[in-house]
This record gives structure tokens, C-alpha cells and sequence, in this order.
């Protein structure tokens, strides 16, 4: 298995690049270069930066966002909205796949410029720790992985379904690369035909973490295995990821630039991502416990 990126020493090690899944055997920059704003779907835009993921979704009645980067990229998606040619003055809903810095790091930006009465959906576990602007993470205890810290209007429970102006989405509670991990599903059209996109929020092991007998955090091989179970059950026409990695963004862009107008139906590719997530979580938990 390839680990040409991702390569942590320990928390105190960290940097930006190394959130992406270390299998995909793919450079990585910092990861919050600008980037380009484009359209997968009808209604969904990607506003990220070069691999920190963040989506748009345009309702009848105002905007929803997930995720914001870090605090750079927060910036760069407003920028990006407006871009597009939509106002982030009517952005009401604002979701979060993890409370890590990398993605939840720019969400205070965004909701400075959203609408007044723009909510913020968090996971229990997760939102706590959006909140306290990443203290409380158990394996990031350094300055630098802090930011400006947002609470939640509303606290998600697994299964429950946000909407707004003809838009339904659903958040799975995903736990285990961080406690409150949530994937959002959602149907939309892509090339004329109407499927079913997923956002994974992280299925990645990071180097450092703790499995089987000592865990970074109480129940966390219980939480990925349940949350592989999980992702392995869910349909997955539309392949998303909080990190451009997960889902080969450049690459599919690319395919899209050139007329493939589906370029980002990927079952096969969402599917192979968890089994090679799977499989690495499973060789990190027997190396830990021979």
C-alpha cells in the first residue's frame, strides 16, 4: 500500500497535508491552494480549495454549505460562492462532516457572511469540540490545530434529515476519525438522471492513532467498525469526500473539462475507497495488536 503522502510522526508532527488518506498514493500540497469553483450537478457546486473539500448546494430557498476548510479556505469559499454568481448573504444552512481544522476551521468565515438566520448542524461529539474552536480533540492538543470556534444551532442524532427549498439531506454518524464524524447523503441530478451522492466525512486512519487494547479515545475501534458497516450499506452513485483525494477531484474535473458530464458518478470508485480504507484500518489494529 502505497504512503507517498499522509506521513504523521505524531500529533506534534501534523501538518495540513497530511488529513488525506494515505493510500491513495497521490502528491499532496498544503492542501488550501485556491481553486477554481465548478458545477458536479444540478444545484451542486464544488467551492473547496486544491484537496480541502467544501460543496454547495443551491436550493429555491438559499444556499446550504458543507464544510469551510480551514480558516485560508473559508475565505476562498465565500469568494467562490460569489464567484459562481451566487450571494453568501443567503447561505442558511451550514453543515460539517468533522470538527478537525482542516474543515471546520473556516466555517466562523462563512458564517459572517452568510444570512442572519444561517444555522449550523454538528454532530453531539463533534460539535462540542467546533465549539471550543478544536480543544477537546483527542489526538490534536496544539495551538496550531485551533481556530475560531463556532457553536451549533442544532445538534444532529444519526439518520436525521436537514431541508431546505426541495433539498433533503441525511447525516449518517460515521465516528472514528473523530468522535462525532458525520457523512451526509443526498440525491441529485447529474447528465439528466437523478442519483444518490455521499459525502464521506473521513474513513482515514491517521498515523498516531490508537487501536484495539489503548485507543486515542474511548470506543474508537468499536466506532470504525460499525461506521465501515455503515458506509458499505449506503449507496454511493456520486462520490464525495471531505478531502479532494478521497474522491480523485483533479482527475475527475479534468474528465468533466473535457465533456464527460457524469464525471463524478463514481460507484466504483466510492466502494473501492472504503474496502482500501477498510483493509488499512485493519492492518494498523493487528500491527498495534499482534
Amino acid at each position: 500500500m502505497s504512503r507517498t503522502h499522509g506521513k504523521i510522526l505524531g500529533a506534534v508532527a501534523v501538518t495540513a497535508a497530511a488529513f488525506a488518506f494515505p493510500a491513495l498514493g497521490q502528491s499532496v500540497e498544503t492542501g488550501h491552494e485556491p481553486y477554481p469553483p465548478f458545477k458536479i450537478g444540478e444545484g451542486l457546486y464544488y467551492v473547496g480549495a486544491s484537496d480541502y473539500a467544501s460543496f454547495l448546494i443551491v436550493t429555491k430557498a438559499g444556499l446550504i454549505v458543507i464544510d469551510g476548510g480551514d480558516a485560508l479556505v473559508g475565505r476562498q469559499v465565500v469568494q467562490n460562492i460569489r464567484a459562481l454568481g451566487f450571494d453568501p448573504g443567503q447561505v442558511k444552512i451550514l453543515l460539517n462532516t468533522h470538527e478537525h481544522f482542516d474543515h471546520a476551521g473556516g466555517l466562523a468565515e462563512i458564517r459572517r457572511a452568510a444570512a442572519p438566520d444561517v444555522k449550523f448542524y454538528a454532530s453531539a461529539a463533534d460539535g462540542a469540540i467546533v465549539a471550543a474552536g478544536g480543544r477537546g480533540d483527542p489526538f490534536l492538543k496544539a495551538d496550531r490545530f485551533y481556530y475560531e470556534p463556532v457553536k451549533p444551532d442544532a445538534i444532529l442524532k444519526d439518520g436525521q434529515k436537514v431541508s431546505l427549498g426541495g433539498w433533503t439531506l441525511t447525516a449518517h454518524i460515521t465516528p472514528g476519525h473523530t468522535p462525532g464524524c458525520t457523512t451526509w447523503t443526498f440525491p441529485v441530478t447529474v447528465a439528466g438522471k437523478a442519483r444518490q451522492a455521499l459525502d464521506n466525512c473521513s474513513s482515514s486512519v491517521l498515523p498516531g492513532y490508537r487501536l484495539g487494547k489503548v485507543e486515542t479515545y474511548p470506543g474508537q475501534t468499536a466506532d470504525y467498525e460499525k461506521s465501515f458497516a455503515t458506509w458499505k450499506s449506503l449507496p454511493c452513485e456520486v462520490f464525495l469526500g471531505s478531502h479532494g483525494q478521497f474522491f480523485a477531484m483533479k482527475a475527475k474535473k479534468a474528465a468533466l473539462d473535457a465533456g464527460k458530464a457524469d464525471a463524478f458518478v463514481d460507484p466504483e470508485g466510492c466502494r473501492s475507497f472504503v474496502e482500501r480504507s477498510d483493509a488499512h484500518f485493519r492492518e494498523e489494529l493487528k500491527k498495534q495488536n499482534p
